[in-house]
């Protein structure tokens, strides 16, 4: 199968690479200059040159709060590329998969969010990622939309890894308590592209596999609890481990809001493509093994 995956770099895009690469798979991951999402010439160019079977896009602009500062350059990334990356792909026949983001939501439901649930993002992030779906699902009528969120890996720049910087610096780490979610590891996004690769190719235009579907880790929690699960399984490798204090998110103001309750239902893939929620805890220990070390023998 040939692969075009756009993004080379970040976490997503490393991970599909180290994932699909072993397959045999004739692989093409590209970055600016290379495949420029703002340039529609660039674009073509790639995949003309690249020509794909199947089209990952892993690229976006993820500035959360520079996003409130440099809102054309996020929508001319997240959705009009977007866009016009899945158009390119439908021109091949290929089709198209593409992450979204939890961020489209408001958090007020006081549930996990159900794929049909209405949208109201409430920062620049979220409001061009949400253009970026309906753009990809009515250029390309066989993309795929997953929705995720809190993603971490053992690459790129994330939450736990600056937790784990931020444990060698300090005594104390004070950590907002009131927003939920669930992180995903870029590894559990990868596996799922993989298992869901087969049957894309097969799958004709209106077919169920196609559409958008929530993936993310389990089970559910706060970005407090997944500090202190990150903390405690480091400790066990010999990392230092600072006392952790829950905050509010009033206590730590940022530029653009976010949602305060992000928990996605994740049962629609399960139902179409067989594919289960990892649990985030088994993702963080095998990442830490990478990071940190394995865990410390103990004489008992």
């Amino acid at each position: 199968m040939r692969i075009l995956v756009a993004g080379r770099e970040g976490q997503v895009a490393r991970a599909l690479l180290a994932r699909l690469a072993p397959e045999g798979h004739e692989l093409t991951a590209l970055e600016p200059p290379e495949l420029d999402l703002t340039s529609r010439e660039s674009i073509a160019a790639a995949m003309t040159a690249a020509s794909p079977d199947l089209v990952v896009n892993a690229a976006a602009y993820t500035a959360v709060d520079r996003a409130e500062d440099q809102p054309e350059l996020a929508q001319a990334v997240n959705a009009t590329g977007a866009g016009w990356l899945a158009e390119a792909a439908a021109a091949r026949g290929a089709p198209f998969v593409h992450f979204s983001t939890d961020y489209v939501f408001d958090g007020l439901k006081g549930a996990p969010y159900v794929e049909g649930d209405a949208v109201n993002p409430l920062g620049a992030y979220g409001a061009t990622k949400e253009a970026g779906e309906r753009a990809v699902l009515a250029a390309n009528p066989r993309s795929v939309v997953i929705r995720t969120a809190w993603v971490c890996s053992a690459d790129g720049a994330n939450f736990l890894k600056t937790m784990l910087r931020l444990a060698q610096e300090r005594e104390e780490l004070r950590i907002v308590a009131d927003q939920r979610g669930a992180p995903t590891f870029a590894a559990d996004l990868a596996e799922a592209v993989a298992r869901m690769a087969p049957r894309l190719l097969a799958a004709p235009a209106g077919d169920e596999a196609f559409g958008l579907f929530h993936l993310t880790g389990a089970p559910h929690t706060t970005w407090h609890g997944f500090t202190a699960e990150i903390l405690d399984q480091a400790a066990r490798r010999g990392h230092p481990r600072p006392r952790l204090v829950p905050i509010t998110t009033a206590e730590y103001p940022t530029k653009a809001r976010r949602p305060a309750d992000g928990r996605l239902n994740c049962t629609k893939i399960g139902r179409v493509h067989g594919i289960a929620p990892a649990d985030w805890r088994a993702s963080l220990a095998r990442c830490l093994d990478v990071l940190v070390g394995p865990v410390k023998e103990t004489n008992t």
